[in-house]
């Protein structure tokens, strides 16, 4: 489906068939064509109503009706906070991509954990997820329970086929799942990329502060889907990500089938080629929060629970100034993946699809030949092609799964990369 609704936070409404939404009440006694009404609700209901996330969905039959869950028998390699699994390390890591599979593999069973913090129960942290699928999801639809889930495709298009609509998202193009919202993810071809699971108080817009009333991501660029539904009397699995742990049941019909819907909860798609980048005209540059797509707050003012940046094309200017990403350390935790051609701070090793995480106080920066080139550099306007780096960045350390620490995709060079700088030379 190519029509899509603008509306990040704003109140959508679409039906399918014409007079399927009710007018002036969200549940009348008799809701046309004998449409089930149903609330999906994001945020609590007493939350403020700047913040409040709900939706009203009439469909075919009430999502209630399923028997009970069982456990979801198939292994896998997709975890969820508290992550205990290893002991965590002050070590810097970096994968290489997760070869596309050679056996038929779907969402589900795609994907797998790079690591994450907080407490899925205590609905706080966030895990930063992979996915390398070869198949689509057939007679079965995935529900996350746990928390809104940030999907980063880096090779490969997918169609999500949800409750609410159908969503087309490519490279390039990120999209976002509501927690609880069912759908089905669908391939053409095999694909790869990253999803954000996060826990916490729902993704948002950053505050603009001094920067004014444009920039970043704007509102109208983000598209929610037009209602689109399925109905389809034959039997699908639900598989529900629960507490950490998956479990299934089988209904007797598709669960796609709501018919038309209302509200400011929904899924939705942005195309990082649209985000406004704010750089400086004079000398240093800002600090990176200002490639921030997205934000989720926590507890203490100005500290992300996670935040999703982005470090896209974009004109470099600075006089008298190191240019690339400079040494540091810091005090939020940093994964970072790469969606296409290079990053301006490391000269190699780091390729599209692959990943990295520079922990709370690790020291990182750009490798030798970065810095060389970069100290090098005549200081004339230059334009940064070909390139789109992400970050999960959140304020608690991301502690790796087992997975993440003994898999050979992990560099065991990758400090090597810091090798070889030269004492600086004292008059």
């Amino acid at each position: 489906m190519a029509d899509y609704l603008p509306g990040f936070g704003n109140h959508v409404a679409t039906e399918a068939v014409a007079g399927a939404l009710p007018s002036g009440q969200n549940s009348p006694q008799r809701v046309p064509f004998g449409l089930y009404a149903e609330q999906l609700s994001g945020t609590a209901f007493t939350a403020p109503r700047a913040e409040n996330r709900r939706s009203w969905l009439y469909r075919l039959r009430p999502s209630a009706g399923h028997p009970p869950f069982a456990p979801y028998a198939r292994p896998g390699a997709l975890r969820t906070a508290p992550f205990d699994e290893v002991p965590p390390s002050p070590n810097r890591l970096r994968w290489d991509p997760l070869p596309l599979p050679e056996t038929p593999t779907d969402f589900v069973d795609g994907l797998f954990t790079y690591g994450g913090n907080g407490d899925v129960a205590a609905g706080t942290g966030m895990a930063a997820h992979g996915y390398a699928i070869s198949a689509s999801m057939v007679d079965r639809v995935f529900a996350n329970a746990d928390g809104e889930l940030l999907i980063v495709p880096q090779q490969g298009a997918l169609t999500l086929v949800t409750e609410l609509g159908r969503i087309a998202v490519a490279p390039l193009q990120i999209a976002l799942v509501p927690r609880g919202v069912r759908f089905r993810v669908e391939v053409t071809e095999p694909a790869r990329g990253f999803v954000c699971e996060n826990y916490g108080a729902l993704f948002r817009l950053p505050e603009l502060g001094p920067i004014g009333a444009n920039g970043l991501a704007n509102p109208r660029d983000f598209e929610v889907p037009v209602a689109a539904f399925e109905d389809r009397d034959a039997p699908v699995e639900l598989v529900q990500k629960f507490q950490g742990r998956l479990w299934t049941t089988r209904l007797a019909a598709s669960p796609l089938d709501v018919v038309a819907w209302h509200g400011t909860l929904a899924p939705w798609r942005y195309d990082l080629t649209r985000f406004n980048t704010i750089n400086t005209v004079s000398f240093d540059h800002p600090d990176p929060s200002i490639f921030t797509v997205l934000t989720a707050p926590s507890d203490t003012p100005g500290t992300a629970n996670c935040d999703f940046v982005i470090f896209p094309p974009r004109w470099m200017v600075a006089e008298h100034s190191f240019r690339p990403p400079w040494f540091h350390r810091n005090v939020m935790s940093e994964f970072m993946g790469l969606i296409a051609g290079a990053y301006d701070a490391k000269a190699g090793g780091f390729v599209p699809g692959g990943a990295s995480l520079h922990n709370q106080m690790a020291g990182h920066g750009p490798d030798r030949a970065s810095y060389e080139a970069a100290v090098a550099a005549e200081l004339v306007p230059h334009r940064l092609r070909d390139t789109m780096a992400f970050m999960f960045e959140s304020r608690a350390v991301i502690r790796p799964t087992r997975w993440a620490t003994e898999t050979p995709l992990a560099q065991p060079d990758y400090d090597l990369c810091w090798d070889g700088f030269a004492k600086a030379r004292l008059p």
